[in-house]
């Protein structure tokens, strides 16, 4: 059976960087879960970040200009938190490899987990064309990622896929 990447705050969990959730509610993801095919990952919290925690933009880039070293990310106030979104990253990834998942569902807009949009770094709640960091490295590794407002399309890309081996 398919198993789905999905965002921790997407399921309820209480994991953001205010300390709130983003729950969804949608038949397909309660069919999801009775099936089995979930797997919750918070890249933030999975890299050691707390909770809550300050709110973090990519400043002048997109996840794949962070993954390629041309962008940071920052929290307000300036810290530099680069390292933990490349970890948290890579910590799905490995989830992925371990699942043979390839199919994510993840939070729009997040600096981890946008798939279509991100904050553009000015703290100012603008919004630009991007990904996140952990968006960006699941699709370089060929994985399909939606947002919240794709479950249908996810759950078709779920069974479009054919259960072949992956390789790795």
């Amino acid at each position: 059976m398919k198993k789905v990447l999905m965002s921790a705050c997407l399921l309820g969990k209480k994991v953001r960087y205010d300390g709130g959730s983003l729950s969804v509610h949608d038949q397909l993801v309660e069919r999801w879960k009775s099936e089995g095919r979930i797997i919750s990952v918070c890249p933030e919290v999975e890299a050691g970040m707390s909770i809550p925690r300050k709110p973090a933009e990519i400043f002048e880039g997109d996840g794949n200009s962070v993954l390629d070293g041309e962008a940071e990310v920052f929290e307000k106030g300036g810290n530099v938190v680069t390292d933990d979104f490349i970890a948290g990253a890579s910590i799905a990834l490995e989830l992925c490899k371990k699942f043979n998942i390839e199919i994510a569902v993840l939070a729009e807009s997040s600096p981890s987990c946008g798939s279509s949009f991100i904050y553009d770094g000015s703290f100012s709640g603008n919004r630009t064309l991007g990904t996140g960091v952990t968006v960006a490295l699941l699709r370089r590794h060929g994985i399909q990622v939606f947002s919240q407002h794709e479950i249908a399309d996810a759950h078709k890309a779920i069974h479009a896929t054919v259960d072949f081996p992956r390789r790795t």
